[in-house]
């Protein structure tokens, strides 16, 4: 959040806001929490072996729905820094999870993609676990949507670096 208020000064959120807004947050939350939990062993134990993190899932998402993507597609995506992207796809190859391989078109680039091994336990649990959300945007109007859209990237780029 933009600090306005001068320094050492709290600024309490209005009430109607807390009502509209900020009280589902812990709700949103909670089901956050439970994505570790809901994890195929597999899955769990991967990420526990490796100390893989939720930024490292954000990156299986991203990789779910391509064949492969480059590194600096990536970072793009996820709006995170080249160095950023290119640890988390090292963490990520180490672990077994996606395999790296030259980009066929520029030998300068690599391409990013979920193990053909792994694939049908990733996809099965984004599947999952995106699926609440993936119902609500479906029933939101194409406005309602790309405000919906719109809220949730400021609202990621505001928390990024907290």
């Amino acid at each position: 959040m933009t600090d306005e208020n001068p320094p050492g000064q709290r600024r309490i959120p209005d009430p109607e806001l807390i009502k509209e807004t900020l009280g589902y947050v812990p709700l949103i939350e909670a089901y956050f929490r439970k994505g570790p939990v809901e994890m195929p062993p597999e899955l769990r134990e991967i990420f526990a072996g490796h100390r893989l993190t939720a930024r490292h899932g954000a990156v299986i998402s991203q990789l779910v729905a391509v064949t492969s993507l480059n590194v600096t597609e990536l970072a793009r995506r996820m709006g995170v820094s080249l160095p950023t992207a290119s640890e988390l796809v090292g963490d990520l190859d180490r672990s077994g999870l996606i395999e790296r391989r030259p980009d066929p078109e520029n030998r300068r680039r690599t391409l990013v993609a979920i193990s053909v091994a792994k694939r049908p336990t990733v996809e099965a649990f984004v599947e999952t676990r995106a699926a609440p959300l993936l119902r609500v945007i479906e029933s939101l109007s194409p406005r309602d949507r790309a405000g919906f859209t719109a809220g949730l990237a400021a609202w990621a780029h505001e928390v990024r670096d907290l």
